[in-house]
């Protein structure tokens, strides 16, 4: 495509007074006006062909597959090469992405250095979601400065804007080197693990229960089994992606503050050799990854919780946690992220979650109201303060029935305070695991 630029503007523009001034000087000099206006066409339509077809431009991008909300901008480069003979010295390049970035700045004018120019932009994430790069506009001058040459390039390069990943992978390891690391005992206790690991031999403090007889007699020597907790668990997250999951708490959507927590657990779940799926579900589900093992997975994991969109639908806890427990074909750790208003509200939740206990280890992960909370316990000025008061302790009784509930099923509960919620899941993981009741 080409247009002119503003200097050909200009000098079309001085031509018409100029034309006006020899027509009233010399009327017989009329045609100098249409030759002026048709030269400059003409001069813009050469100096766009002498700057090269758009063929000949070369484009690629450098961004990553995926970022993280709340870690701050990160750059994409556009890189533009010239194969044409006439080389600009300058262009301009401008960058269009999905409505979930803010791009910054809206231009670049890179430098053309041997055909190869660069422009770097600044892409901050507004949400968590599935965004993308959709279109690079490039532009330059023709050898005369009279005309742009432009080019348009549809990129279509997703980039997934999940969680914090920066600070949950530095917290996981933190946590993960302080409790399965430097605490670990040569020689653990029964409940701690079944599987055999090696035979040692027999010292003080050690369980007699273990002593391989068999063995000690053959040679000659007292030995004992050491046994660790077992591994290649399955790991099931399940993600509430409702509306009252989708409400903020502290400033941030509870669906979010769940991501966290699952995908810190889940970093140290493939680090210790168990195997993790995620699976959202609102009024229907909309995510099931199948399960993943190793380190190396944990990216696959953090670009898929991209799809985990926000809603405004009820839940279905049949159909969400009827699918579910179609696709699990093991026993697993089922960990349920929701929340829940009131007992009736809740009483599909805890119908399903009865049926998912029967074969699977739930652990039910859900957010302590400090909001409720605080209402309850504050000192009432007013008769209104005696009365929010008393919904307040109302609606946490009615919570505490259900959670009540969900124990004397066996449930593992898991409900504390918002910015400790993802060590307290990593604890309770720890603490099942040894226990060997996964």
């Amino acid at each position: 495509m080409i247009s002119p630029t503003s200097r050909a503007i200009l000098l079309a523009a001085l031509g018409a007074p100029l034309a006006l001034v020899l027509v009233a000087l010399a009327p017989q000099a009329w045609p100098i006006g249409p030759a002026w206006a048709i030269a400059m066409a003409a001069l813009i339509f050469v100096d766009g062909q002498m700057a090269g077809d758009t063929s000949q431009l070369k484009l690629a991008t450098n961004a990553p597959r995926f970022t993280g909300i709340g870690a701050g901008a990160f750059a994409v480069l556009v890189r533009i090469g010239f194969a044409t003979p006439h080389m600009p010295k300058t262009a301009e390049v401008a960058l269009e992405a999905s409505p979930l970035f803010d791009v910054t700045p809206t231009r670049r004018e890179p430098t053309i250095e041997d055909g190869v120019g660069e422009a770097k932009f600044e892409l901050t994430p507004k949400r968590r979601g599935e965004g993308r790069l959709e279109k690079a506009f490039v532009r330059w001058r023709g050898p005369l400065g009279l005309a742009w040459r432009q080019h348009e390039a549809a990129l279509e390069h997703g980039i997934a804007i999940t969680t914090d990943l920066g600070s949950i992978e530095r917290y996981a390891q933190r946590l993960f080197s302080r409790t399965f690391i430097h605490g670990l005992k040569p020689m653990r206790d029964r409940g701690d693990g079944s599987e055999f690991d090696a035979l040692s031999k027999f010292q003080q403090g050690m369980d007699r229960r273990l002593i391989d007889w068999k063995q000690s007699a053959r040679h000659l020597n007292l030995l004992a089994k050491e046994v660790r907790a077992e591994r290649n668990h399955q790991l099931a997250f399940a993600i509430d992606t409702g509306r009252l999951m989708c409400e903020p708490i502290d400033g941030t959507p509870r669906v979010d503050r769940a991501l966290n927590a699952a995908l810190m657990l889940a970093y140290v779940g493939l680090k210790l050799g168990d195997r993790v799926s995620f699976f959202g579900f609102d009024a229907r589900p909309h995510l099931a990854t199948g399960f993943v093992s190793g380190a190396g997975a944990f990216g696959q994991l953090q670009a898929l919780t991209a799809k985990l969109d926000y809603s405004s639908e009820e839940t279905n806890f049949t159909l969400g946690l009827s699918t579910l427990a179609e696709r699990l074909k093991r026993r697993s750790m089922v960990i349920v992220f929701t929340d829940f208003a009131d007992t009736i509200s809740a009483e599909l939740m805890v119908e399903n979650i009865t049926r998912l206990t029967r074969r699977h280890m739930i652990v039910f992960v859900t957010f302590r109201d400090e909001e409720l909370e605080t209402l309850r316990s504050v000192r009432p000025q007013t008769a209104d303060d005696v009365s929010r008061a008393v919904i307040a302790h109302q609606l946490l009784h009615e919570r505490d029935i259900v959670l009540t509930r969900l124990r004397r099923l066996g449930v593992h509960i898991v409900s504390t305070k918002i910015d400790q919620l993802g060590p307290e899941l990593v604890r309770a993981y720890d603490e099942l695991r040894r226990q060997e009741r996964v």
